[in-house]
């Protein structure tokens, strides 16, 4: 999946700081430049391609309502802002939300989830709807087409892995690595937490710092995923 590529605009060194910790915990976004003025995003703009705006609204010289009326072709915008009488002509210009300081993350979570949901719909349907929606793995000289939501978990041994899914009573078994498999996946989906073990975000049931599970399976988290499976669910169960 392409990630959304972001430009924050702030004149809050601090504020900057802090949204760009945030965006770096949602999967699909792309932190791409922070902006100190509505002047310094619009040189921005005119070099690099932006599908997303995180602007403020009150800054120095150009005020970021009027920086996003001065755009003919503009991104989509989510205003970030710790005034709320300009929500109304924030919408009226077409922003994808607004959102008052202090900033929550399960709120800007929820406001990126619209913008990526617009993004798409913009986009239209993908070439091959398999290609968003399968997983194609050899499996005794078979090709095998599953489901992505069928997937519960996969686990690795060396040079194969083991499919497990919610349809079937045993694994799939596929001579191909833990790494390569995990390359094929969309990562809004799946989250590697294990040197073996790759899981569906959506199944998690429960998780813990060291360990997950999966209906009644038990899944370790190795020690050099604890920060990435946190990030994903924390998101998913929150």
């Amino acid at each position: 999946m392409n990630k959304l590529r972001c430009l924050l605009v702030d004149d809050e060194p601090f504020a900057l700081e802090i949204l760009a910790d945030d965006i770096s915990k949602i999967p699909y976004l792309e932190l791409v430049k922070s902006c100190r003025s509505a002047f310094e995003a619009a040189r921005v703009l005119e070099l690099l391609r932006i599908d997303l705006v995180f602007l403020d609204i009150q800054m120095p010289g150009l005020s970021g309502l009027q920086f996003l009326t001065q755009l003919k072709d503009p991104p989509m915008v989510i205003f970030i802002t710790a005034f709320e009488q300009f929500a109304v002509t924030a919408f009226e210009l077409n922003a994808v939300d607004y959102i008052l300081k202090p900033v929550r993350f399960k709120r800007l979570l929820a406001a990126s989830q619209k913008a990526l949901t617009l993004h798409q719909l913009r986009l239209g349907p993908p070439a091959s709807q398999h290609d968003q929606q399968y997983l194609l793995v050899k499996s005794e000289y078979n090709s095998v087409r599953i489901p992505y939501n069928d997937v519960l978990y996969i686990e690795g041994m060396k040079d194969y892995v083991k499919i497990f899914c919610a349809s079937r009573s045993q694994p799939i078994l596929s001579r191909i690595n833990v790494k390569n498999i995990h390359a094929l996946l969309p990562e809004e989906l799946f989250c590697r937490v294990h040197q073996s073990f790759i899981v569906s975000v959506g199944r998690v049931n429960t998780f813990q710092k060291k360990k997950l599970w999966i209906q009644q399976k038990e899944i370790p988290i190795g020690g050099r995923f604890v920060d990435q499976a946190k990030r994903y669910f924390e998101i998913k169960l929150s």
